[in-house]
């Protein structure tokens, strides 16, 4: 951090403080009044000898020193220019934070069932969009413990609550069709879950669930799920995904390679629905790529951390160079003026 401190001083046991604006205004004034006077009156005052003809010093070639005489007067506001800044204290400032956060735990639930090969978010298919998503909304987090479950038939936990979004990333990459056998048991997601945030001591707890289907496998009932959530103070944000009517799912046929049926879109909302708002969350509807990244985005601004941020600056001052490169160019001008570049009379 780069500043200008001014001048601060105590006179008649008062505080006096000059801002640096103030100096550079005087400083401009001063400058262009030499400048001004150097190159224009200087020039047309009345000379010290007269002579009766100028032919022959007009004749006479110039030397190189009277070539370079101009130099005297801009050392001069030079030198004067490198002063002022001096006078205006040029500071630069390591800046320090001290961070206190709130975090927020944060447990993703994603279905991982075969109904998500549906590539109705061309040309993806819903898992592959689902991640990419995911992927963004916790880039976006600081200092929040997020987790990961996946779920199909049954459900585990593919990463616990952690701080390196770095390993969570990782694992999120390595989630794939097939980990579990074939089926949607949202039930068991959230109960998986609600059993990770159980002990945890923050005071937000959160749970963000994406599904495409209907709760068919498990034994445990969502709603119970949920009511166990509720009592153990969880939001749930329950998100599903899918275009209305019917999707293009892909098939292996060992005779004639992959080829895409027709299969209808089940998605039990009124169910998600209810698991949100028993919980004091909040259900959404993902028809598109672009919705389930509006979603994501609107639960991260739902579910903000609390930062108290405190800044400490610390300035070293930087205006001994100018002093020396104003005095410098002082000492050389008149050395020069007396010398190499003397004028007589």
């Amino acid at each position: 951090m780069f500043r200008f401190a001014g001048i601060k001083m105590t006179l008649f046991d008062r505080d006096l403080a000059i801002p640096a604006w103030a100096i550079f205004v005087v400083a401009g004034i001063i400058i262009i009044a030499m400048a001004i006077y150097w190159f224009k009156y200087s020039r047309v005052k009345s000379a010290s000898i007269k002579y009766s003809d100028l032919k022959i010093v007009r004749r006479s070639a110039r030397t190189g020193r009277t070539q370079f005489r101009f130099l005297l007067p801009i050392f001069r506001i030079l030198a004067v220019a490198f002063l002022i800044v001096a006078l205006a204290r040029p500071q630069a400032g390591t800046e320090n934070r001290e961070v206190t956060s709130e975090g927020i735990d944060i447990m993703l639930a994603l279905d991982v069932s075969g109904s998500m090969k549906a590539e109705d978010f061309k040309p993806n298919n819903r898992l592959y969009v689902a991640k990419e998503e995911i992927k963004k909304f916790v880039t976006k987090r600081i200092s929040d413990r997020i987790g990961l479950v996946v779920f199909s038939a049954s459900s585990f936990t593919q990463c616990p609550l952690t701080l390196d979004y770095g390993v969570l990333l990782n694992f999120l990459d390595q989630v794939r069709f097939g980990m579990i056998k074939d089926g949607t048991a949202i039930g068991m997601a959230l109960a998986n879950c609600v059993n990770r945030l159980r002990e945890s001591a923050s005071k937000s707890k959160v749970i963000v669930l994406l599904t495409d289907g209907v709760n068919n496998s498990g034994e445990i009932d969502p709603l119970t799920a949920a009511s166990l959530a509720k009592t153990m103070e969880i939001k749930i944000y329950t998100i599903g995904v899918g275009r209305p009517g019917n999707a293009m799912y892909p098939v292996d046929d060992p005779i004639f390679g992959k080829r895409y049926v027709y299969l209808p879109n089940e998605i039990d909302e009124d169910v998600l629905r209810e698991i949100a708002q028993r919980t004091g969350g909040k259900y959404f509807r993902a028809r598109s790529e672009e919705e389930l990244e509006e979603i994501y985005n609107e639960i991260d601004q739902l579910e903000k951390t609390e930062i108290k941020v405190k800044e400490y600056i610390q300035y070293k001052e930087l205006f001994p160079p100018f002093i020396y490169l104003g005095l410098a160019l002082l000492v050389l001008e008149i050395l020069l003026g007396q010398t190499l570049f003397r004028k007589i009379p």
